[in-house]
């Protein structure tokens, strides 16, 4: 009875990664018999799902031969020769194209032990034509499958996060992304049977936090919390907040109450006093148990995505049509414990970006300039005449992971992005950044110093569609293939 129950689990593991394996095929630019899909991008189409990437590899990802390189599928030898006279002339006038640049694509890995310059020559021709998309044609028959083969994950008794994380690296449908942005962190456990019991405790334990923290004065406070107050300033901010305020508890709220009104100022949701009440919550809760860095501004903005996503699970419509007034309290505690627990698993990955003096942040915004250097030489140099440091306008990407930058309505996919990238976020949003300055490449050529700062610090980016997102995300992949094993590769 035993064998039988594991031969039909077989079985079932059996057809569950064919599935997963035709799907994937697809995404990635294949009709399901495995003819090459590599052509212009048609119109734009509702809910545009980017090629499906394998997302980069970070240092604990050691040892895994799971991720491929190259983000162009080639023809499938075992696909079927049986094809319609008119479908196949319909296919020759692109494929011809398809598979020159395909090759071409295939060419990039090689160019890894080239120059410079030769390999951004390649990459450069490659991209000559900026309608071409890497991949995928973009349609809501590709939506609907990416959103199967995800639901097919998710309801694994035991869930397989590497496959989800390829998957969610193209971008996820909004109804699935509360639980696969949960996942993606670590905050749900993979372990179905757990993941129920694990999301209760750990909102009990914030609920709990909030009491602890927010809710008393400092005049109720032990010795230890009094201390741990203390530990969130330097001495001299500190001796600076007492003569202005009664306590340190005061000063920590205070900064926090000056940035909430400030969060995302073109999205009328975030102006609502309930809302900016939550946020309060959220962050000095992180403030006071995260002492080695405390709150710093950016972090509010961090908290926005999140606090989005998590509510779309109550509210629906627009979000500037939402109200945190129609929730019961104990709905919006879940939303701000879900918000907490997940703020502190992605800042887990990069606590030396709002630690004193941020050398994190330093150390990246180094490896962007380095990177533009070798992809854009003349961008680079003449930047560099004009007198502009990248900290200047860098630093802010970083600090707000490019929340400021673009569209919110943008910010969901970009984030998608994000969250599948694990532990190798940081080193993956060089590549990013890079991509996102050198949209403007020929702008900044033509400005001055004075010019180029009013630029870099409005850019316009107000009518910016997926279609622009998505062609940021391709380059970032396409340079991190080109360059992330090169030899002395962006040395700090």
């Amino acid at each position: 009875m035993e064998r039988r129950e594991e031969e039909q689990q077989k079985r079932d593991d059996s057809r569950f990664n064919q599935t997963l394996k035709n799907v994937q095929g697809f995404l990635k630019g294949r009709s399901i018999p495995g003819k090459v899909l590599l052509t212009r991008r048609p119109d734009p189409t509702p809910e545009p799902i980017s090629p499906t990437y394998h997302r980069s590899l970070s240092e604990n990802d050691a040892g895994r031969n799971e991720r491929s390189d190259n983000p162009v599928e080639v023809e499938d030898n075992n696909s079927s020769k049986k094809q319609d006279n008119t479908y196949a002339g319909k296919l020759r006038s692109n494929s011809s194209s398809g598979e020159q640049l395909a090759k071409q694509v295939q060419n990039l890995k090689i160019g890894g032990r080239s120059s410079d310059h030769a390999r951004v020559m390649k990459f450069n021709k490659v991209l000559s034509e900026t309608t071409v998309i890497l991949g995928v044609c973009y349609s809501m028959k590709a939506s609907v499958l990416l959103s199967f083969v995800i639901w097919l994950i998710l309801i694994q008794p035991s869930l397989p996060v590497e496959k989800l994380r390829e998957l969610a690296w193209s971008g996820v449908p909004h109804y699935m992304r509360p639980d696969v942005w949960r996942l993606l962190l670590g905050y749900a456990p993979p372990n179905s049977d757990r993941r129920e019991a694990v999301l209760r405790r750990k909102r009990l334990e914030y609920l709990e936090s909030v009491g602890q923290f927010y809710d008393l004065p400092d005049s109720e406070r032990s010795d230890d919390e009094i201390n741990m107050l203390r530990q969130v300033f330097s001495s001299l901010s500190q001796c600076f907040c007492m003569k202005i305020f009664k306590s340190l508890s005061d000063c920590i709220l205070s900064q926090i109450a000056v940035d909430c009104p400030r969060t995302v100022p073109d999205v009328s949701f975030f102006q609502q006093a309930q809302v900016q009440k939550s946020l309060e919550r959220i962050l000095y809760t992180w403030a006071i148990r995260h002492p080695a860095s405390g709150y710093v501004q950016g972090i509010n903005d961090l908290v926005t995505p999140f606090l989005v996503i998590f509510l779309s699970e109550y509210l629906e419509g627009d979000v500037d049509s939402w109200s945190m007034s129609d929730l019961s309290a104990a709905k919006v505690s879940d939303v701000e414990a879900d918000c907490y627990w997940c703020l502190t698993k992605l800042l887990d990955g990069m606590q030396d970006h709002y630690t004193f003096a941020q050398p994190g942040i330093q150390r990246l915004v180094f490896k962007l300039k380095e990177l533009v250097r070798r992809i854009d030489e003349p961008v680079a140099r003449h930047m560099e005449e004009q007198g502009l440091e990248f900290l200047q306008f860098a630093f802010r990407w970083y600090n707000c992971l490019l929340i400021r930058e673009i569209p919110f309505s943008l910010i969901n996919r970009l984030w998608d992005t994000y969250l599948a990238e694990g532990d190798a976020l940081p080193d993956f949003l060089v590549y990013i950044y890079a991509s996102f300055l050198l949209t403007w490449s020929d702008e900044l050529k033509k400005l001055d110093f004075q010019e180029m700062v009013m630029f870099l610090q409005h850019l316009p980016t107000q009518t910016w569609t997926d279609q622009e997102l998505e062609m940021v995300l391709s380059r970032a992949y396409m340079w991190h293939s080109m360059f992330n094993n090169s030899p002395n590769h962006l040395a700090s």
